[in-house]
Formats: structure tokens, C-alpha cells, sequence
């Protein structure tokens, strides 16, 4: 009787492992659960924003480009999850945030504010954290992560995003590639 809650608990595990980041639910902008599951086959940016953030103008800007290049493939999109654990640089309510990333004309999907560290992260942004064993600790920490929710690569706020391009439309190919499809994105 004692072997069958381990086993229950090893395949969950397995289940999770198979879906990776996607394995989570989140919520969205507007307090409605996302299963990241309908990420899966895509190649997500996970990134954690901020509206006054010193890197906020350049990092919205180039965010929206790689969506604008990237998306039309069918197999990118950047993951905005506001975080206000840095420097205190995201206080807005949903709304607030909402149209401020309106403003700077976000085309991406954009989450409730969460901890991405501390005993309060959100189980998603742990996972990513455990995962490539890099610990966001400024706004702006992006996380690549493959078509399966897989982790590839973390950026510090600091790296230009347009320099790691390459790399991104690489796991991009291999997405379009692994569904059979036609790459329709373009060049930076």
C-alpha cells in the first residue's frame, strides 16, 4: 500500500519533467489562470519587466521587435511577468501596468506581477530558477526556453537582447523545424 503514493508522486514528476516550464499555470494580466501548456511547440522569452526600470525604454522596444520578427513563425513569444522585488521599480496596480506596456507597445503576452525569488516566487519562475541554476536579481533577467520547456539560456539585463538574436532564432529553426513547418520570420 506505501509503494502506491510513491508511485503516484514519480509519475506527476515525470509528467512535469516531460512539460518543463509549460508544466505551470499562471495568471494573466487581467487575474485569469494561463496553463503555460498552450506555450508548448513554441519558444518562450520569459523575461521579468519593469515600468521604471532604467532598461525599461530599451528592453520594451526590442521585446516587441523579436515578437514582431519571431512571431509570425508561430513558434516565439516573449512572457512579460511584471516583478516589483528590484528596486521597487513596478508598485502599479494590473491596470497601471497594462497601459504603461500599452504605451510602449508591447505585442506580447503580459502577466499578473509575481516574485520571481523568495519564498513567495511563483512556481513557474522557480523552475526556472532550479532549472538553469540563475537567480534573477535585477529587472530584466531573460530566460530562453525551448519549444519542450526546456531551459536554453539567461541573459542578464545588461546583455543586448539583439546580440543574442542568432542564438534565439536559432532554438526558433529547431521549433519550426521539430513541427515540420515553414520558418515565415524575418531578419532583425
Amino acid at each position: 500500500m506505501i509503494l502506491w503514493p510513491i508511485l503516484l508522486l514519480l509519475v506527476g514528476t515525470a509528467a512535469d519533467d516531460k512539460l518543463g516550464f509549460y508544466a505551470f499555470s499562471v495568471r494573466d494580466i487581467h487575474g485569469d489562470i494561463v496553463s503555460l501548456d498552450k506555450y508548448k511547440g513554441k519558444v518562450s522569452l520569459v523575461v521579468n519587466v519593469a515600468s521604471f526600470c532604467g532598461y525599461t525604454d530599451d528592453h520594451y522596444e526590442k521585446l516587441a521587435k523579436l515578437q514582431d520578427i519571431l512571431g509570425p513563425t508561430g513558434k516565439f513569444n516573449v512572457l512579460a511577468f511584471p516583478c516589483n522585488q528590484f528596486g521597487q521599480q513596478e508598485p502599479g496596480s494590473s491596470e497601471a501596468i497594462l497601459k504603461f506596456a500599452q504605451r510602449k507597445k508591447a505585442n506580447f503576452p503580459i502577466f499578473e506581477k509575481v516574485d520571481v525569488t523568495g519564498p513567495n516566487s511563483s512556481d513557474a519562475w522557480s523552475f526556472l530558477i532550479n532549472s538553469s541554476q540563475t537567480k534573477p536579481n535585477w529587472n530584466f533577467w531573460k530566460y530562453l526556453v525551448d519549444h519542450e520547456g526546456h531551459i536554453v539560456e539567461v541573459w542578464a539585463p545588461w546583455d543586448d537582447l539583439f546580440e543574442q538574436y542568432d542564438t534565439i532564432k536559432g532554438v526558433v529553426d529547431k521549433a519550426v523545424a521539430a513541427d515540420g513547418g515553414k520558418d515565415r520570420g524575418g531578419e532583425l
